[in-house]
């Protein structure tokens, strides 16, 4: 054992060490090195898919009201995309805008944030979103959760969530067009990583993505670290704000008009599935299953 272990390099053998395997027989150590090259070649046969596809779109997800008990009526769920090679780009420029307003560069941007004090400020975030044509929307709505029979299509809230996001998701994500996608969605409680697993899974086994090549990465974040999606909360926020019908706050109504009037769209309903800029889809369910309107 001694010749064989010495014929190891030090560095594999501290890395080894450190992560915390057990090798004592030649068979250990076998075992441990076909482990190592498999997950490199892995990482390898991923590298070089990404490598293929022709760009990288990054979408940043969020949500508003999505727990089925929390005395809400409507819930929201969006997201925001854009090239990866242009976020960092525009993160920057979210950053700028705090900065030209006199907000701190940790202040972290929020719908629930929005009052007549700021209210220059977040007028100018939805005019930088709309003024960027590589910043897209998506948001798709559920009017009544109270509506909602679980029991009757035998699924549970989690799997229904799911279906929604999938939903959601299915404009902005498109197949067979050479491109990759890196979704990055807030974290929101304790069970999160376990959504955020069976939701790449059902992504990926729906587009036929049983590599992960095209949706190749699904990946938590703090909100308060990404401009982006602060952003995509703020948008989700307006829609939100419509569909509970809400009037109480008039720096919000504002917003809310100013999206209307850059937008051309109501807010109201259904916005053409093929709608780029603003895509916004209303769901209810119907008495078989359920019907998109």
């Amino acid at each position: 054992m001694v010749g064989f272990a010495s014929s190891w390099s030090t560095k594999l053998k501290k890395a080894i060490i450190k992560l915390g395997l057990y090798v004592k027989t030649e068979a250990d150590w076998l075992k441990v090195l076909h482990g190592c090259l498999a997950k490199r070649a892995n990482l390898g046969i991923r590298r070089k898919a990404c490598e293929t596809m022709s760009i990288i779109y990054n979408i940043y997800c969020d949500e508003s009201c999505h727990l089925e008990h929390d005395g809400q009526k409507a819930m929201v769920l969006g997201a925001i995309w854009c090239p990866q090679q242009m976020a960092a780009d525009f993160n920057g420029q979210i950053a700028k805008l705090k900065a030209e307003y006199g907000l701190s560069r940790y202040f972290e941007i929020k719908w629930g944030k929005v009052s007549p004090g700021k209210l220059p400020f977040y007028e100018a975030l939805v005019n930088l979103f709309f003024d960027s044509a590589s910043l897209n929307f998506r948001a798709w709505i559920v009017p009544d959760k109270s509506v909602l029979e679980h029991d009757q299509f035998a699924q549970t809230h989690d799997e229904w969530y799911y279906k929604m996001y999938f939903y959601m998701l299915s404009t902005v994500i498109r197949p067979n067009t050479k491109t990759a996608y890196h979704v990055y969605m807030d974290i929101k409680d304790t069970r999160s990583r376990d959504k955020l697993q069976k939701l790449h899974d059902v992504l990926a086994n729906a587009n036929y993505d049983f590599d992960r090549e095209m949706i190749s990465r699904m990946q938590h974040v703090h909100s308060h670290d990404i401009g982006l999606l602060q952003l995509a909360d703020v948008l989700i926020g307006t829609t939100s704000y419509v569909s509970r019908e809400m009037t109480g706050s008039s720096a919000k109504q504002r917003l809310v008009e100013l999206v209307r009037k850059r937008s051309g769209v109501s807010l109201k309903r259904n916005t053409l599935p093929s709608a780029t800029k603003v895509n916004l889809c209303y769901w209810r369910p119907r008495e078989r299953g359920f019907d998109v309107l």
